[in-house]
């Protein structure tokens, strides 16, 4: 009987296509694939992932180790809206903390004189009040209303709303009144789904912690029933002969980490941008290794383009982040996403202008080249229709329509009075301005140059139009990895378990308690600690990370700083403060002894460690490559279309360079190389892209 292996599996579920990348740590083997998403329940595309990966291992379920997955459903819920009636239960007075929200007012006003605020993610309706009240140390001021608390419960029990978030005063100081909430929930509305702003964001600003808690209710019903499908699935579909085995499954955080299943669905939040930030930390490991310190990566796939900064191997993190027009304040790698990707839609503006995105016709109907009933025209249409691609996807596995492409592009050319190829290229301009204006945001709106920078460009589209954003930003290099297609999905294998804890902890740093502050993070790593514990980690393996948001006296918002291991070194501390506010906003107060120091809130991030797939150097090959064909390509419509090479990818051995223009094509990506660039193949298989007169 062969032996077990131990094969690890990362899937990532994409509008268009799920990516699947599988390792066998004891040969060092990685397989990647991608099988099309199917929308109407992603779990099916999540198994015929592993169905179609395990095949090409010659592998069974049974040599399944884990399994780690970058999930969209919590993203695409809030982003299409679809948010049922949720109840909401706060303190007494406090019933229009929604109402109210923030003053800003998205893009000034606009055009407009008039600006309607959105609906609330609660209606007024639906927001109770109990009576109790806390100071800002957590003393009790009043106390709880129990009798009160009841006949807001069996009020929600009779209006049917299920699901509920509670948000009291002060709660992130003491939890004592949202937990005598949940128990009178618990024995009154017992089917109800409750989310506590104590256990979701213990931090404080009343409106962004109730806001937050009212997503991570909104999302936590059907992010567990699908977390929970596929768990039941793995084990029904790969446990050969009744086995009871239960195959290891974890979901991919916000903030930068995994989690196993049994445990996300308690705080469904933390995955709602899953996705995106296994595909930064899998481009930001993949460029660390090929030796670059300071990267820009841009993951394009059939909806969207997202992009982020790393910086030294590490992707920036942020906790001002939103969804939609949600705001969420977790720890979350701080991406920008732009509707930009394969799918988007070509459409003219009343006033007859062309536009681009932010809609998608997504993976089914998809784009006019499916031949599946698209009637839009999209950015894939526009680059079939140049050449830019070939004729088929994934190496020939889905054949395209041209024709369809064609005619929609010339239908669209008339009413533009445009030639064909000037309006295809046209959608193509206006997609890559939208992802260099994404780029900018992460980069030139936040202090940095982008032209210190490289480009890393991954996910099915996001290299499509890398020649056309080094020309716009005056980026000098772009890093193609292997697999692009599938980075995502690596990234989902280097990735660490990780949770984040938070309290708030107010303080002027020529008042800071050093023991009481220490205790504060003595206690956020025991709960570190004990998740990790749940998790399977020995404590031996345990790893804590210790930052502190800090601000100058009189600000509104923080700045999160690191704060060593071992004996508190406030002093320390506040010398990150200063060298970090100089690097966001150009000053700090460093030298101005009148100017105070204050801490606001404390956080551990706690880690377990995983096994990363190695990514393997090779040495210098035959530099001579054959073509595998030609076909006629447009770069630019003045030019018309030109006889150009078309390259496959794993033919080009490292140390290999091609001049443009030629197609480098591979399984689930294609690299344009136009005229006036060339590429370079490095060591690890990368494609490093830069102008000819560069070199």
């Amino acid at each position: 009987m062969a032996a077990q292996r131990r094969i690890r599996i990362g899937i990532d579920t994409g509008g268009t296509f799920t990516d699947v990348v599988a390792t066998d740590p004891d040969s060092g083997e990685v397989v990647t694939t991608k099988t099309p998403s199917t929308p109407s329940n992603p779990a099916d595309g999540f198994l015929a992932g592993i169905d179609k990966v395990l095949g090409l291992l010659g592998a069974t379920g049974a040599d399944i180790d884990a399994v780690s997955h970058g999930t969209t459903v919590a993203t695409n819920q809030l982003l299409e809206g679809k948010v049922d009636r949720l109840g909401f239960i706060t303190n007494t007075g406090y019933e229009a903390m929604l109402e109210i929200a923030r003053q800003s007012v998205p893009d000034g006003y606009g055009n407009s004189y008039f600006w309607v605020k959105p609906d609330r993610i609660v209606p007024r309706d639906l927001v109770k009040g109990v009576e109790g009240r806390l100071d800002v140390n957590g003393e009790e001021v009043r106390p709880f209303d129990e009798d009160g608390a009841r006949a807001v419960v069996r009020w929600f029990k009779a209006q049917g709303i299920t699901t509920i978030g509670v948000c009291f005063l002060h709660a992130y100081a003491n939890p004592v009144h949202e937990e005598r909430m949940r128990a009178v929930l618990a024995e009154e509305h017992p089917d109800a789904v409750v989310s506590l702003s104590s256990e979701v964001l213990r931090e404080y600003r009343e409106y962004e912690r109730a806001m937050t808690t009212l997503v991570d209710a909104a999302v936590k019903p059907r992010l567990s029933a699908y977390v929970n499908n596929i768990k039941a699935r793995l084990t029904s579909q790969y446990q050969p002969n009744g086995g009871d085995r239960t195959i290891p499954f974890y979901v991919m955080k916000s903030n930068g980490g995994v989690l196993s299943a049994d445990e996300v669905v308690h705080q469904p939040i933390t995955t709602v941008l899953s996705g995106p930030a296994a595909g930064a930390l899998g481009a930001a490991l993949i460029a660390k290794v090929a030796g670059f310190d300071k990267v820009l990566t841009s993951d394009g796939g059939g909806t969207s383009t997202d992009v982020s900064v790393v910086i030294d191997g590490e992707p920036t993190l942020t906790t001002e982040g939103s969804v939609g027009a949600f705001p969420s304040k977790i720890p979350m790698i701080d991406v920008v996403t732009v509707g930009a990707g394969g799918g988007s839609i070509a459409w003219l503006s009343p006033e007859g202008t062309l536009k681009v995105g932010p809609q998608s016709a997504g993976a089914d109907p998809g784009p006019l080249c499916y031949g599946k009933g698209g009637t839009d025209v999209t950015i894939t249409d526009a680059h079939v229709y140049l050449g830019r691609i070939p004729p088929h996807l994934l190496g020939g596995e889905i054949p395209l329509d041209v024709d369809a492409a064609r005619a929609g592009i010339e239908t669209l050319a008339k009413e533009l009075d445009l030639s064909p190829e000037a309006c295809a290229t046209g959608i193509l301009e206006i997609s890559a301005w939208n992802q260099a204006n994404a780029l900018r945001q992460v980069t030139v709106k936040r202090g940095l140059d982008v032209r210190d920078f490289t480009l890393t460009t991954f996910g099915g589209s996001g290299s499509l139009l890398l020649c056309r954003l080094m020309d716009v930003l005056g980026i000098p290099t772009v890093l193609v990895p292997p697999n692009p297609g599938n980075v995502s999905a690596f990234g989902l294998l280097t990735v660490d378990v990780k949770n984040d804890y938070v309290q708030t902890h107010v303080t002027l740093a020529d008042q800071l308690d050093a023991a009481a502050v220490t205790s504060v993070y003595d206690a956020l790593a025991a709960q570190a600690a004990e998740a990790l514990g749940k998790e399977g980690f020995a404590p031996e393996d345990h790893q804590f990370v210790r930052t502190a948001d800090l601000r100058y006296f009189g600000q509104a918002f923080e700045v999160r700083v690191p704060v060593g291991p071992g004996e508190l070194d406030p002093a320390a501390v506040a010398d990150a403060l200063h060298a970090e506010h100089k690097a966001l906003y150009g000053y700090d107060f460093s030298g101005d002894s009148s100017q105070q120091v204050e801490w606001v809130n404390l956080r551990v991030s706690g880690i377990g460690p995983i096994q990363r797939p190695e990514i393997k150097r090779h040495e210098a090959g035959d530099t001579a490559y054959t073509e595998k064909g030609r076909r006629d390509v447009c770069f630019d419509p003045e030019d018309g279309y030109v006889d150009t090479p078309v390259l496959w990818r794993t033919d080009l051995a490292p140390g290999t360079v091609v001049e443009g223009p030629a197609i480098i094509e591979e399984f689930g990506s294609t690299v344009p190389l136009h005229p006036g660039f060339s590429a370079r193949v490095d060591e690890y298989l990368n494609v490093i892209v830069t102008r000819k007169d560069a070199r």
